[in-house]
């Protein structure tokens, strides 16, 4: 096997689940549809609040100052939310998804951008993205990222059912963000201490949330601002942990 060989399967197990997401998603009426969408919203609900509970774990909440545990999620959100802003990231986000939608030849009027960030989002969220693409790449097993595959795998087969074929075109994100971290698998080996990881994993929780409350319609947000978050929470932890704890 070769570096990177986790990241194929996670992206082949992505496109095959999205695609038998669509045909089974094609004959099933529009309330069905809608159903699945919101299972999905209240699902990644509990997923996010699942990925908070780092926030509590003993070596986040040791390593930071007292009291800094909730407010280092919040500096990266803000910080990583201003500096998404500033650029337009979710603008980006939704034209590229919308390149995608021509090059898949969906209709406008399809749900092809929002099952692009969305699952783009949620596929790369998460510990196991980060900590088992850099195991890939250190050559240390790919255990982690078969696990994550096989829980895409479902998940992406659920999410196409409602939202189509951008759930599939996701996995090109997926496999960017997965492949940079393998590449510092190689080059560096484990390049974020376990507190590093759970601010991370944190903020991505916050932010599944906010996918969650969009699927549900109950809110729009633009979480594609919010994902500069992801580099500043460890970064802002580290920080912390050396020049104030």
């Amino acid at each position: 096997m070769f570096p990177g060989i986790g990241t194929v399967i996670n992206i082949f197990t992505i496109v095959a689940g999205a695609s038998i997401g669509v045909l089974v998603g094609s004959r099933m009426p529009a309330r069905t549809r809608e159903l699945i969408t919101d299972v999905l919203g209240l699902t990644t609900l509990l997923g996010g609040a699942g990925a908070l509970i780092s926030m509590w774990s003993k070596r986040y909440v040791s390593a930071l100052p007292t009291g800094w545990s909730l407010l280092t999620i919040l500096g990266a959100l803000l910080i990583g939310g201003l500096i998404g802003s500033s650029v337009r990231l979710e603008d980006r986000l939704d034209a590229m998804g919308d390149r995608l939608r021509i090059r898949f030849r969906a209709s406008k009027e399809s749900t092809f951008v929002q099952g692009f960030v969305s699952a783009a989002l949620l596929f790369a969220i998460g510990p196991l993205a980060i900590l088992g693409s850099v195991s890939d790449g250190m050559s240390t097993g790919i255990n982690q990222l078969l696990l994550k595959s096989t829980l895409d795998f479902f998940a992406a087969m659920a999410f196409a059912a409602s939202l189509g074929w951008g759930v599939a075109a996701s996995a090109i994100p997926v496999g960017i963000y997965q492949g940079f971290w393998t590449v510092i698998g190689i080059g560096l080996g484990s390049v974020m201490a376990g507190y590093q990881v759970d601010a991370m994993t944190a903020t991505g929780g916050v932010m599944l949330l906010c996918i969650g409350i969009k699927l549900l319609k109950i809110r729009e947000m633009a979480v594609g601002n919010l994902l500069p978050a992801l580099a500043v929470a460890p970064l802002l932890a580290w920080g912390l942990h050396s020049f104030v704890a």
